[in-house]
């Protein structure tokens, strides 16, 4: 904030932002319905399953069951505009908790994006780039995170009575979160917690100081991270404070020690670094009713009954609706094309239906969305992949929780539109300090970087270069 760019507002325009639509947006400048990465997890109308955006089983995991690939990431990103323009001589690393992140973070051409496997803790990464660096695989073997994990703990890093902002009865009794190897979420917990947040570090550090990455006097490499900061969903009290201030506290900590270690390997203004929130945040625990916030369950398999049968009783008995995953609905066309039914008479009947249940505020069509004739539907539209966008899309009330109780474990996800202050700050040799007030749109991110840098823009980059 002392020496850098501090953009203190900036906006990412499309709704339902999650970790992977939102690092796609900030690497590649370009919209979810240009990147394909509309989601973290996607229906797929061809296969009628969910599977995640980057789900590639061409691929093979090492250190880990999974298959990704970059293959889905439709548009070329930061890292590989770099790679190109180094010709192919660039050292890009990424290192997350997150599998998605850290292959939308070292694009196609990167060399290794590594993550940390939910089942068994270790270090993982996907073949589709090069083998795990060996700094990692040597850590999987020599200090795995299943040998540490039993003896870690989360607790405040400083006295309770110093935390800003905290009411004087969430001061009284200090939390605590141990990580039991006998609990088969252990991992999830860890990694969505500080601790994780450490674990990143630790090895984006080791493999800075080891592989030598920024000492190549022929490439500019680059070196990414991803932390979490996220309302601690494990906790049994909606009112998270006191955690979400301490992971900030413990955040700065260690974004201060990566930087320090950019300066100690690699030299101080050697680097352009940026930092960038992503711009949207979970709710970790569904509001107490005590406090009489108006709002509901929506049960999306009720929801799924009620509108087939409304829709049996119009136009005849049949299985309608293909699948409801998130906001989309999607409808069965072949049964409709076997009942000689018109697509968008149904369409619409559907739709109408829809927006009289409690807790829907609107309901968009596909094509409502493809032809936008409203501010709304053009920020939808931002959001949407037509080949994986459902034929009805709906828009829910504040206040609800959107309960997935069509699969096991049923899940429930809390409804708010407030907008999200995100962030974002560059720091680079000859870019002088100042902050920006202005609201920035999130696709403006690469390109200015890539300017920075002076390479190409990534190649479906929306926005041009901010004026510094």
């Amino acid at each position: 904030m002392k020496d850098g760019a501090y953009m203190r507002n900036v906006d990412f325009k499309v709704q339902n932002l999650d970790e992977a639509n939102s690092t796609a947006m900030l690497f590649t400048g370009a919209y979810p319905a240009q990147t394909g990465i509309s989601s973290s997890m996607e229906f797929n109308p061809q296969k009628g399953t969910v599977q995640p955006a980057l789900s590639d089983p061409k691929t093979m995991g090492n250190f880990t069951n999974d298959s990704f690939s970059a293959e889905n990431l439709r548009l070329s990103t930061l890292a590989d505009e770099l790679q190109i323009a180094g010709n192919g001589l660039a050292a890009i690393y990424s290192f997350a908790a997150d599998p998605q992140q850290a292959i939308i973070m070292t694009g196609h051409a990167g060399t290794s994006a590594c993550w940390i496997n939910n089942t068994t803790g270790n270090w993982a990464t996907t073949t589709y780039y090069k083998s795990l660096p060996t700094p990692v695989s040597t850590r999987n073997y020599s200090t795995p995170l299943a040998n540490r994990i039993d003896t870690m703990q989360w607790k405040p890093s400083i006295e309770l009575s110093k935390f800003p902002g905290v009411p004087a009865q969430k001061k009284l009794y200090p939390f605590r979160y141990t990580f039991p190897r006998s609990d088969k979420n252990v991992y999830n917990r860890f990694a969505t917690s500080p601790l994780g947040n450490k674990e990143v570090t630790d090895v984006a550090i080791e493999c800075l100081r080891q592989l030598r990455i920024g000492s190549n006097p022929n490439a500019i490499d680059m070196l990414n991270v991803a932390y979490t900061v996220e309302p601690y969903k494990y906790s049994s009290d909606a009112d998270t404070r006191v955690e979400t201030t301490d992971a900030y506290l413990r955040l700065d900590g260690q974004i201060g020690r990566l930087l320090d270690a950019v300066d100690k390997y690699v030299g101080a203004g050697n680097a352009v670094i940026w930092v960038s929130s992503t711009g949207y945040c979970d709710e970790a625990v569904v509001e107490d009713k005590k406090y009489r916030i108006p709002g509901g369950d929506f049960s999306m398999k009720r929801a799924k009954s009620l509108l087939n049968s409304y829709l049996s009783a119009l136009h005849g008995n049949a299985d309608y609706i293909t699948a409801f995953y998130d906001n989309h609905l999607y409808l069965d066309h072949k049964v409709l094309e076997d009942k000689k039914l018109d697509v968008s008479e149904v369409v619409s009947d559907a739709r109408t239906f829809l927006t009289k249940m409690s807790g829907v505020a609107d309901a968009y069509t596909l094509h409502d969305i493809l032809s936008p004739s409203t501010p709304e539907e053009e920020n939808l539209r931002l959001a949407l992949d037509p080949k994986t966008g459902g034929d009805i899309i709906l828009k829910f009330s504040p206040g609800w929780n959107v309960v997935n109780d069509l699969e096991y474990p049923t899940t429930s996800k809390s409804v708010r539109q407030s907008p999200v202050l995100t962030p974002a700050f560059i720091m680079a040799p000859g870019l002088a300090a100042q902050t920006v007030s202005a609201p920035v749109d999130a696709v403006a991110i690469a390109p200015t970087i890539s300017g920075i840098l002076r390479i190409r823009s990534p190649n479906g980059s929306q926005e041009k270069p901010l004026a510094f």
